[in-house]
This record gives structure tokens, sequence and C-alpha cells, in this order.
């Protein structure tokens, strides 16, 4: 693989990242339950700050799964599979990502924060409710003030419990990690744009490798 080819794959599983965050995003606020497995890999993408290689970040490509099939039902040419609430999440978590990567102190902030993350799973499971809780607090002290709120639409009686709140803000930290990801990969929003086919057909790829290691 070429180390042209090598970034375009990296940056895409960056934005399969992204898009599997804001699908984990719909599924807690309308439904009160996640895909397990896409969920412990996207909390725990959000403490792997120096991975050897960038699948390193989300564990493997099957961990991956519903980030690329979520990626590739956004990309392709069936309207009725895009959905339009996670278009917004991604679109708002790019948008916040340069915001948050373009203040210093707000990433000095977040990396600190990190840390005492990382120094908090020593005694606890980043999946544990309080640990939820502590990174749900990162983003709500951190990352919201920096720009526009993100709205979230679901179902009010499960938003309205603490957890889930919790775990919607985590979500939107993973998805915000991954974004920051992509973009240090030399993502930019017109590649999306200009690019989506190349983007799509290496989706697919990686979705059918995904499937054979899952």
């Amino acid at each position: 693989m070429t180390n042209e080819k090598h970034q375009f794959y990296n940056r895409n599983l960056a934005l399969a990242g992204v898009c599997q965050a804001a699908a984990l995003v719909k599924q807690v606020a309308r439904t009160g339950e996640v895909n397990e497995k896409a969920f412990n890999a996207s909390i725990n993408s959000i403490v792997i700050t120096t991975p050897q290689n960038t699948i390193d970040v989300f564990g493997s490509l099957g961990e991956l799964y519903l980030g690329f099939s979520t990626l590739i039902n956004q990309l392709g040419n069936d309207d009725k599979l895009k959905d339009i609430e996670i278009t917004r999440y991604v679109a708002n978590l790019l948008t916040l990502e340069r915001k948050v990567s373009g203040n210093k102190k707000v990433m000095q902030s977040l990396g600190d924060r990190v840390g005492q993350i990382q120094r908090q799973q020593l005694h606890m499971d980043i999946l544990d409710g309080q640990m939820m809780s502590n990174l749900a607090a990162i983003y709500s002290d951190v990352i919201s003030p920096v720009g526009r709120k993100i709205q979230i639409a679901g179902t009010p009686a499960l938003l309205k419990r603490n957890d889930n709140q919790h775990k919607v803000r985590a979500c939107l930290l993973a998805g915000l990690r991954a974004a920051v990801l992509w973009r240090q990969l030399g993502g930019k929003r017109r590649q999306i744009l200009f690019s989506r086919q190349s983007i799509l057909r290496d989706a697919k790829l990686v979705l059918n490798q995904s499937t054979t290691v899952n």
C-alpha cells in the first residue's frame, strides 16, 4: 500500500469513528440501548492517546463495523438508507472539532482531563457509571462551551435519565476524538464531497474485511 493510499485508508477509519459515535448517540437518544461492541470501542478510543497505528485507537476493524456501515449508508446512493439525524451529528462534530483544535487552551484542558480518566482507569473500568459521568463532565465543562450546543433528538423520557445523558455526552466526546484524528490525518470536509465515491469504495472493502475478522 502506497503512503497516499495508506493515509486515505487511515483517514476513512477515523471518519468511520465519527459516524459510529453519531450512530451511538442516536441509539441512546431514541432507544436507550446501544450496540455494545461499538459503544465499548468508541468510549475506549477517548483514552487511546498514543496509538502505534490508527486502527489501534478503535481496537480492530470489527469494532468499527457500525461506523463503516453507517458511513456507507450516509454516502451511498440509496436515499432511504440516509439518516438526517446522523448527518447532522457528524456535521456538528466536524464543525466543533475545528473550534476545539484551534483553541490551544481548550486542547490543553482536554488533554489534562483525559489524563485524569487514564489515571482513574487504574481503579475503575471506563464503562463504570462513575467513569461515564466523568467523561460526560469533560464534554460539558471543556467542549460544550466552545461552540453551539448540539441538539439531540430522541425520546424525552430517555433523555431525562442521567445515565443516558452521560452516555450521549461520552459518545459525543468519542466522536470529537475521532474527528480530531481525522483532521490530523489530513481530513477536510470538501474531500467527503469530492471524493465520495472513493471513500465509499474504500469503506465497502474495509467493511468486508471487518465482517471477515468479526
